[in-house]
């Protein structure tokens, strides 16, 4: 029976079901898709005929998808995401030096290693192109679950929950209190943090990585959380802080080094408690990559090998 349904599914037929439920109405789908609602109404209806059971209910906020539904949807978008893949591997055969890569990666990231990557990379391969789409490490995750990127580069604080996600390591990261070249405790060769307890930081929301590890550190040299001045998620507003020599804030090292040091901005001499932390790939188990992506991911590992020079 499974068989026989396989073969009558329509992929049409599937991209309208998963439509209708991106839209949460029948009348928003057809709208998404340039049609009538009676004809995306023969869609589900030949779905659910084929299938056997019922695939969309009514509730209070439109139209949801029953357990089967999710079922058939979740391997719909797998189905797609091969499709996809198997087109960039035919493109990948007819021209090597072409295709698209979508990358996943935290802010900091994004501006310093990944960008150096793509750099390098691009150059080896002018017609590539890139897609990088930046975020938290967890909405990140749900972006590479719905295939939405390839992979994901980020730093990993203790192991993955998600058991459908494999971790390469990349590079060793650590975290820095910096501040600009002009602020004058880039001169001081040992500085202890209640020094720096009255100073203004700027600091991405509570919750985030580099708060948290703000808070703990703070907490184990046995003084209270410093008041925040400035609190964004933007690396470019920290970094254009940094410059003026008035405020610190808490760097991953990587944002300093990759592609070359930042002469703007220095790493103090304070030691931060628990503040190592791997950086690397994350991906898809199961789900093999497109030969632009892997050309992605072999072009990372040497960059992260390679020594870095300063300036």
């Amino acid at each position: 029976m499974s068989d026989r349904a396989a073969l009558r599914l329509k992929l049409h037929d599937l991209h309208v079901l998963m439509t209708v439920v991106q839209a949460g109405s029948m009348s928003k789908a057809a709208a998404l898709l340039n049609t009538t609602q009676p004809a995306v109404s023969r869609s589900i209806a030949v779905l659910e005929q084929t299938i056997g059971v019922r695939l969309l209910e009514r509730s209070s906020h439109g139209i949801e998808p029953t357990a089967y539904g999710r079922a058939l949807l979740h391997g719909g978008v797998a189905a797609f995401d091969g499709l996809r893949q198997a087109v960039k591997n035919i493109e990948f055969l007819a021209d090597p030096t072409a295709g698209d890569v979508r990358i996943g990666c935290t802010p900091l990231l994004a501006t310093s290693f990944v960008s150096a990557v793509i750099d390098r990379l691009s150059r080896r391969y002018p017609r590539m192109a890139f897609h990088v789409v930046t975020g938290y490490v967890e909405t990140l995750h749900r972006e590479l679950s719905a295939r939405n990127v390839d992979l994901v580069i980020a730093r990993r604080f203790g192991p993955i929950a998600e058991e459908g996600l494999d971790f390469q390591f990349l590079f060793d990261d650590c975290s820095v209190v910096a501040a600009g070249t002009q602020s004058p405790w880039v001169r001081r060769r040992k500085i202890g943090f209640a020094e720096l307890l009255n100073e203004s930081w700027v600091l991405p929301p509570p919750g985030s990585e580099i708060a948290s590890i703000a808070v703990e550190a703070f907490r184990a040299n046995g003084v209270d959380t410093p008041r925040t001045i400035v609190v964004t998620d933007s690396p470019h507003v920290r970094m254009s802080l940094l410059m003026t020599g008035r405020f610190v804030t808490i760097l991953p090292a990587s944002a300093l080094k990759f592609p070359v040091v930042r002469p703007e901005v220095k790493a103090l001499h304070v030691e931060l408690p628990n503040a190592h932390a791997p950086s690397g790939i994350i991906t898809l188990k199961g789900r093999e990559l497109s030969p632009v992506a892997r050309l992605f991911v072999e072009s990372a590992r040497e960059f992260a090998k390679a020594p870095r020079r300063r300036k």
